[in-house]
C-alpha cells in the first residue's frame, strides 16, 4: 500500500512536466485531482522549490530544481547512443520531432526525443514518456515485429491491464489482424480516436544485427500539414526505414567497440600540456612576424649560424685572453 499523498504529488509533477505553464483547471482536468488538493500540493512544492508560480501568466510551472530529481540516473541504453545522431539529422532536415522507444514490461518508453530541436513539436516534452503497445504508433512497431514467445508474455501482462488503450487485447482476432496489416507494411501509426488528435506518430522498428526487435523509431507530425494520413506515410516511412537500418549499422559497430574507460589527462599533465601548447603557438607567431620558414635543415633567418668549435679564429677574432668563446673559455 504506498503513500497517497506523495503518489499525488508525484503525479501532478509529471503532469507539469508535459506542459510549459499548467494551470489548477488544467491540473484539475488531466489528473482528476480535487482543486483544494492540488492547490496545497502546488504550495507544498513551490515552498520545497520545485515548483514556480509565475503570477504574470496566472499559472504554474517547475523550476531548474527539478532536474535535480535524475541527476543520480546514468543508464543509457546504447540504442539511444546509435540512434542519436541519426534522429537528430531527421529533425534538422524535415523539422519533425523524431523519438527513440524501448519496451518496458507492457509498454514502451521514449528514451530519446528530438522535441528541444524541433519548432513543430505537438508536445512540451516525451523523453520517459510510457506509451501503450497497442494505439500508439511506436508501442505498436515494437508489438507487431517481436518474436511470438515475447508477444505472448506482454499479451498476458496486457489482459491484466484496466487501460482502456489495452481493450483489444481482449479480441485475440482483431488484434491479430492490426498486428498482420502493420508487419505487412513496414510501420505503424497512432490509433483513431487517441488523444491528440492533432497529431499522429510513424513508427519503425529498429533490429539488431541478428534481426531482434530492440527499440522503435518514430515521427511525429500535426495531421492539418497532409490532406491524408496515407501522404505523410508515404513520405516518411521509407525515410524512417532507412534510418533504422542505419542506426542498426552503428549499433553493430558500438557493440563490437571494446568497452574501454575514457581516457582523462591528470591534472598536472594537462597543466604541462596548456604550457607547452601555448608556448609553440607563440614561437609560430614570432616565426610569422619576422617570415621565418621550416625548413628540412634548419629555420631560416631565425638562429645564427653555428661555427664549428674546432676551427682555429682568425687572429683579429682572438680573445684577448688567448681562449675561443665557442669553448666555453669566457
Amino acid at each position: 500500500m504506498g503513500i497517497r499523498s506523495i503518489e499525488r504529488a508525484l503525479q501532478v509533477l509529471q503532469e507539469m512536466n508535459m506542459q510549459p505553464h499548467s494551470s489548477i483547471a488544467r491540473l484539475h482536468e488531466k489528473t482528476g485531482l480535487p482543486k483544494p488538493t492540488l492547490v496545497r500540493i502546488l504550495k507544498t512544492l513551490e515552498e520545497a522549490g520545485y515548483v514556480e508560480n509565475d503570477k504574470r501568466i496566472g499559472g504554474y510551472q517547475v523550476s531548474a530544481l527539478v532536474s535535480s530529481l535524475s541527476s543520480g540516473y546514468h543508464k543509457e541504453p546504447l540504442i539511444v547512443e546509435a540512434g542519436r545522431s541519426w534522429a537528430i539529422a531527421l529533425t534538422r532536415k524535415h523539422h519533425w520531432p523524431v523519438s527513440i522507444s524501448v519496451l518496458d514490461r507492457d509498454a514502451v518508453v521514449v528514451r530519446f526525443s528530438t522535441v528541444p530541436d524541433s519548432s513543430m513539436s505537438p508536445f512540451h516534452t516525451t523523453v520517459n514518456m510510457r506509451l501503450p503497445l497497442i494505439t500508439r504508433g511506436m508501442g505498436l512497431a515494437y508489438l507487431a515485429f517481436a518474436p511470438e514467445e515475447e508477444r505472448d508474455l506482454i499479451f498476458d501482462m496486457l489482459r491484466n491491464s484496466n487501460d482502456p488503450e489495452n481493450a483489444l487485447v481482449h479480441h485475440p482476432k482483431e488484434l491479430m489482424n492490426l498486428i498482420e496489416t502493420v508487419r505487412a507494411q513496414g510501420y505503424a501509426t497512432r490509433s483513431a480516436g487517441v488523444e491528440p488528435q492533432n497529431s499522429n506518430t510513424i513508427a519503425v522498428p529498429i533490429f539488431t544485427a541478428g534481426g531482434r526487435i530492440i527499440a522503435s523509431l518514430g515521427l511525429t507530425y500535426f495531421t492539418s500539414a497532409f490532406k491524408a494520413q496515407a501522404d505523410a506515410c508515404a513520405r516518411y516511412a521509407p525515410i524512417l526505414q532507412r534510418t533504422s537500418e542505419e542506426i542498426t549499422r552503428d549499433l553493430v559497430r558500438l557493440s563490437a567497440a571494446p568497452d574501454l574507460p575514457p581516457f582523462r589527462l591528470s591534472e598536472p599533465a594537462r597543466r604541462a600540456f596548456v604550457r607547452v601548447r601555448a608556448t609553440w603557438k607563440n614561437r609560430a607567431k614570432r616565426r610569422r612576424r619576422t617570415g621565418c620558414e621550416l625548413t628540412e635543415n634548419k629555420i631560416q633567418g631565425c638562429l645564427p649560424e653555428r661555427r664549428n668549435p674546432d676551427r682555429e679564429l682568425p687572429e683579429d677574432r682572438q680573445h684577448p685572453t688567448g681562449r675561443d668563446p665557442w669553448r666555453g673559455g669566457l
